[in-house]
């Protein structure tokens, strides 16, 4: 049995708080310390653990949720989200280099990068500039 990771909250710290809590989850995910399906600790839960309010938390899944990294469901709690489903008949022609496209995605968007850094960073590597 593994231990839960622990998160933190620093007062000292200039970042908002939901904006500590987004970050650790999303690092966490990224990593792969917390996998797809893991459920997130209830929002009253974490709230009291990290003495928070319960919004400043609610907003930090909110916005992890907005970046594709979690799911919420009413009486079902929060989820690390699967990957996005494939559309039907894609028809990739190297199903390898899909795999490895979404996994770069899914970890540049557990980063915090958004649609526009994503495309620029790619940009950057198939040119071979820094």
């Amino acid at each position: 049995m593994t231990a839960r990771p622990t998160l933190t909250v620093s007062a000292s710290d200039p970042t908002p708080p939901y904006e500590q809590v987004r970050r650790q989850l999303a690092d966490l995910i990224g990593s792969g310390l917390l996998r797809r399906g893991d459920r997130l600790p209830p929002l009253r839960q974490l709230a009291g653990d990290l003495g928070l309010a319960v919004g400043t938390v609610a907003r930090a899944y909110r916005e992890l949720e907005a970046a594709g990294l979690v799911v919420s469901r009413r009486g079902g709690g929060t989820r690390v989200a699967d990957r996005p489903p494939r559309p039907p008949d894609a028809g990739s022609p190297d199903p390898d280099l899909d795999r490895a496209a979404e996994e770069y995605v899914w970890r540049a968007r557990a980063a915090g990068a958004d649609r526009a850094a994503i495309l620029t960073a790619l940009h950057r590597a198939l040119d071979g500039t820094p």
